[in-house]
């Protein structure tokens, strides 16, 4: 495997040279061409940028000269190692500017370049404010603050990482020696950059040899140019920098998956760079157009100073998988390879599992509202809320309800003066998702505004999702496990909540166009740009806390419906460990996935990059149904014509099913708000209802009931690559966005091998 990969690692270089070099016509031969490698020439931010310059044959390299909004920046410019006439410009400014090369006897070339501050924005529109700095020497109000640098070893005898001085370092035995894939033997030994982008943290891990240059066209060899990101977990929302999630060890926090035994401990071993940004930890920043900005940011910043990229890998559970899933399929690119554990699809598909939580305990916590005569068994209100353990809606109600749809409180970053108060302080600041992400889901329209609105002169954020129309109960019924009048009451008395979290009588309508914006955005996962992302789902059985194994196939089946078939670049692991799988499956999904992108990177068949994702996964990266004695029951394995042996649904412990679900909703679950037909009998047969509950049925669905069979109001396909400001600059926001469309010609390229560059298209 070393050879396969040092081989592989000179394939990337000299084709990636040969793309920028070599890969013109007759025409183009006559002209200098210049390629901002480090990101999208539209989103550079920090005033620099790596550049490649090609120069004709043509062209005599002493005559070169390369400008930068006019001013010479020759001098930054040389033929590099990698065999790239190759330069960091420096000196960028905010907005637009141009770098231009020339030589005798050739045409000039160049490129434009929009610089953004390094504080941000860049994609994701005006900032929420207040932001607190929590760093300890901000230089501004953006948080910036110079790069630092830490250094640990692996400890020979004990395998742990410890603190490494470069001044006085340990003895050479007492460090483990490494072998990368690339055939490189150093000792075991990682640097780790802590910085401040885009308001708030990053960290840059790689196994460096001290004392010895590091430049991004001459990194250390022990370097194969792939990157892992790392990601923290929940779905939160701070108006505060934070700390980004470890890039030396798991993230999932269970025994035998941190420390030096972990994923990113293994990834750094084999020469990977390992990155995280604070705002790619859910439960710190669950905004979707943040996510992905912090994440363009560090790539850029790591592209200028480590080097160009061959492929990305995401890791990380729960709310790491979520960041992953969104991402990679709202800005493709950014992402070649995911490892979801534990996963949940997105951040506002789930919301509308949470908020049938809140409303239906409300409701079953209530028997004193019940009607005469009903009453519910706890096994009646698992069926309704398609999950025998109650401990679901609970933590679900009490944690994430509570913290992401409620405005009316001071969350992290917000003091209690400032929070937003409908009678005392109805301009503070509301501490919801839907308002912490107004840019991506819009203000409510004037026909929707209450009476606080109104003062104020605009909407407050629109929420994305409503219950109009869902049967609650309604396959218990039909399995008879619940009566007909049950069901009538539950949903003659469910209700809804309004724009400030109180109750109401009314169910919950979706705002528009917020709920067209979640789609659009990929706050709402259709999956529809994942085909060039190889998958792997990491999955253990559900706990009953929350994290419903029922999502890996809800994704697979989403993929599914995208691409009209049985996903190729799917793959389910799933093991007997609850919420995980297995402590192993991290680093093992790691190498499985680096194994999977390798072939795909080497294959030179003139195939699309969804053919070769599809066509190069390697014989032993397939569906797993891991099993003890203890839980062989738990998955059943079938056979797909075409695909072969997958896992199939959980059978025994993990259900299929939300409350939602249990109303019709397939198991994509991506149905925000339905479409509606007429409440008819004949679609309760062989139910019976009595004239005064029939009468009941119509008042609670006056407009008709849930039609399932059909797309959800305003659902549409996630549109790649949005941004939410008017301008380059960060000037006023585009509530829901508009797409950027392809990258400038000649730029991004230092992203990944040109295998991947699909994304720039």
């Amino acid at each position: 495997m070393r050879g396969r990969s040092s081989a592989l690692a000179a394939a990337f270089a000299a084709t990636f040279v040969s793309l920028l070099c070599g890969a013109m016509s007759a025409q183009a031969a006559e002209r200098m061409a210049v390629h901002v490698l480090s990101d999208r020439a539209d989103l550079i931010s920090g005033s620099e940028a790596l550049v490649a310059v090609t120069i004709p044959p043509k062209a005599k390299p002493g005559t070169v000269s390369v400008t930068l909004n006019g001013a010479s920046v020759t001098g930054d410019f040389a033929a590099r190692p990698n065999g790239l006439y190759e330069g960091l410009v420096k000196g960028l400014a905010l907005g637009r500017n141009v770098i231009a090369a020339q030589a005798r006897h050739v045409k000039p070339g160049q490129a434009t370049v929009f610089d953004h501050p390094i504080g941000g924005p860049v994609v994701a529109g005006p900032q929420v404010k207040p932001w607190v700095c929590k760093n300890a020497r901000p230089t501004d109000a953006q948080c910036d603050e110079p790069s630092t640098f830490a250094y640990e070893y692996k400890n020979a005898t004990t395998g742990a990482l410890e603190s490494y001085n470069p001044v006085s370092p340990p003895e050479a035995s007492q460090i483990e020696t490494v072998t990368t894939e690339n055939g490189q033997k150093v000792p075991f030994i990682v640097r780790v950059e802590t910085g401040y982008q885009d308001r708030d943290q990053y960290k840059i891990a790689v196994l460096i040899q001290p004392g010895k240059a590091w430049e991004p066209w001459a990194p250390q060899p022990q370097f194969n140019h792939k990157l892992l990101v790392t990601h923290g977990a929940s779905c939160g929302i701070e108006h505060q920098s934070g700390t980004a999630p470890s890039v030396t060890s798991d993230t999932v926090g269970v025994p035998g998956a941190g420390g030096a035994t972990g994923s990113p401990t293994a990834a750094l071993g084999m020469g990977f760079a390992v990155m995280s940004t604070a705002l790619d930890n859910a439960g710190h920043n669950c905004n979707i157009a943040t996510e992905a900005e912090s994440l363009i940011i560090a790539k850029e910043h790591l592209v200028d100073h480590y080097g160009t990229l061959r492929f990305t890998i995401g890791t990380g559970c729960s709310g790491g998988s979520l960041v992953q899933q969104q991402v990679a399929n709202a800005y493709p690119g950014i992402y070649q390879g995911i490892l979801p554990q534990c996963s949940f699809q997105d951040s506002w598909s789930n919301a509308s599992e949470i908020a049938d939580d809140h409303l239906t305990l409300k409701y079953f916590e209530s028997p004193t509202e019940w009607g005469t005569g009903i009453a519910w068994t706890p096994a009646q209100i698992g069926e309704v809320q398609g999950h025998p353990n109650p401990g679901n809606s609970v933590i679900f109600n009490a944690v994430y309800w509570e913290e992401l749809a409620n405005p009316v409180k001071s969350c992290a970053g917000v003091e209690s003066a400032e929070a937003y108060n409908a009678k005392s302080n109805p301009g503070g600041v509301r501490c919801a998702l839907a308002d912490y992400m107004v840019n991506v889901l819009g203000q409510r329209q004037e026909s929707s505004w209450g009476p606080v609105e109104k003062q104020l002169g605009h909407g407050f954020a629109g929420r994305p999702l409503g219950n109009v129309g869902e049967q609650y109960g309604l396959k218990p019924l039909m399995e008879k496990t619940i009566t007909p009048a049950q069901f009538v009451d539950i949903n003659s008395k469910i209700g809804g909540v309004g724009i400030d979290n109180e109750p109401t009588t009314s169910r919950i309508s979706a705002d528009q166009p917020a709920l067209q914006n979640a789609y659009r955005s990929g706050a709402v996962n259709e999956a529809n740009n994942l085909t060039d992302v190889a998958i792997i789902d990491l999955r253990g059985p559900d706990p009953g806390a929350f994290h419903d194994a029922y999502r890996s196939w809800s994704m697979r089946a989403r993929l599914e419906r995208d691409e009209g078939r049985f996903p190729r670049n799917d793959v389910i692991w799933f093991g007997p460990a609850p919420l995980i799988g297995s402590p192993t499956y991290t680093t093992e999904g790691l190498q499985a996935m680096n194994h999977w992108l390798d072939a795909v990177e080497a294959d030179p068949r003139a195939l699309s990059l969804e053919e070769k994702i599809a066509a190069d996964r390697p014989e032993n990266v397939h569906d797993r149904c891991d099993s003890t004695e203890a839980s062989e029951e738990l998955v059943e394995k079938v056979e797909v014509p075409g695909v072969g042996q997958v896992c199939n649904a959980p059978l025994v412990e993990t259900k299929f099913s939300t409350t939602r679900a249990v109303a019709g909703d397939p198991i994509t679950t991506d149905n925000m708000e339905c479409q509606l037909k007429p409440l008819q009998r004949s679609d309760y047969y062989p139910n019976e209802f009595t004239a005064e509950q029939w009468s009941a049925l119509q008042k609670a669905f006056p407009s008709g009931v849930c039609d399932f069979s059909k797309p959800g109001v305003g659902q549409q396909p996630t549109i790649p690559w949005q941004t939410y400001q008017s301008d380059g600059e960060g000037g006023s926001v585009i509530y829901g966005g508009k797409p950027l469309g392809p990258a400038p010609a000649g730029s991004g390229e230092g992203w990944t091998s040109p295998t991947f560059a699909g994304w720039l298209k």
